[in-house]
């Protein structure tokens, strides 16, 4: 295929859920409520731990950054399902598809590194507290924080330049509701064998690497607070613990079922479904998960309340 065909393709067509018009409405308007739930929620958790001094560290900083993943990962993605919602086919240009799908890959894979990042913080404040002031320093937070994101824009750079160098010469309807890797290169008129090897290849080695690591951190930790002689000791070492662990099982859970699964193992719908779990889902409760876990949060809610909101009322 000449490499010139590729302009005969200037736009794509999202199909969403066109096969179910009459449930379009209804689902239309609960993706809506999702996303404004989830951008209030995030930002809540922003502007709470930008405002609250005493949440100035590691921990809170991470989440902080994992929110703003969140953010702008539901930006990308649910403005044009809504679009793809509340028409029977919407178009997306080839320029637009792009920057969809670069920043998909973008936060997608920042999520996993600030993760891991988390999960490292954890074990060094549980496993080395007395010297976890010089093993999680400030100038080791802010490496690892610019680690996961300068990481993910090559990586980002990489494939989604490698995907649209494929020339595409019709059809252009992408049989899902946004412009995700694998339904895309379904369309390439091209051998795409050497893509999917090196997108395999990525998916085993930065995804599933952070995920070992989180893994084998949490191991180490929970032999340390089994080993803790206090029973609130343990107690407040779980706490802390449980509403990231709770957050990497819902994302790796989510994530793993649509990048790892045999290609024809499931049918388009349901592969949709699967990738609005891990886009949808982990962005909406990631910050209830944190702030209903965690006493620290609670805190700096109620105390961002009372200064803002009681205070003008009385």
């Amino acid at each position: 295929m000449k490499r010139q065909n590729q302009s005969s393709v200037v736009e794509f067509i999202l199909l969403g859920f066109s096969n179910f018009p009459e449930l379009q409405k209804l689902i239309f308007g609960v993706f809506l409520v999702i996303y404004l739930v989830t951008l209030m929620g995030n930002a809540i958790i922003i502007v709470i731990i930008s405002l609250d001094h005493s949440l100035h560290v590691p921990m809170y900083l991470f989440l902080q950054n994992l929110s703003v993943v969140e953010v702008s990962f539901s930006a990308v993605i649910m403005p044009e399902i809504l679009v793809v919602l509340s028409t029977e086919k919407a178009a997306i240009s080839f320029t637009g598809c792009f920057a969809q799908m670069y920043f998909i890959i973008l936060f997608g894979g920042t999520e996993c590194f600030l993760l891991g990042a988390m999960a490292y913080d954890r074990f060094a404040a549980i496993c080395h507290p007395l010297s976890y002031p010089m093993i999680m320093n400030k100038m080791v937070f802010m490496k690892l924080v610019m680690f996961s994101w300068i990481s993910w824009v090559m990586v980002a750079t990489v494939q989604t330049t490698w995907v649209f160098s494929f020339p595409f010469c019709g059809p252009n309807e992408i049989n899902h509701l946004f412009c995700e890797t694998p339904p895309v290169l379904k369309l390439a008129c091209a051998d795409t064998f050497l893509f999917e090897i090196y997108a395999f290849t990525v998916t085993i080695l930065i995804i599933m690497v952070p995920f070992l690591l989180i893994l084998l951190s949490y191991i180490r930790i929970l032999f340390a607070i089994l080993k803790m002689p206090s029973t609130t000791g343990r107690q407040k070492a779980f706490s802390t613990c449980a509403s990231h662990l709770t957050s990497v099982t819902l994302f790796y859970g989510t994530a793993s079922m649509t990048y790892l699964q045999p290609k024809s193992s499931y049918s388009p719908e349901t592969k949709k479904l699967m990738s609005l779990a891990y886009t949808l889902l982990t962005p909406l409760l990631n910050p209830l998960i944190y702030s209903s876990r965690n006493s620290e949060m609670k805190r700096a809610l109620m105390k961002l309340w009372r200064r803002k909101v009681v205070s003008h009322t009385a």
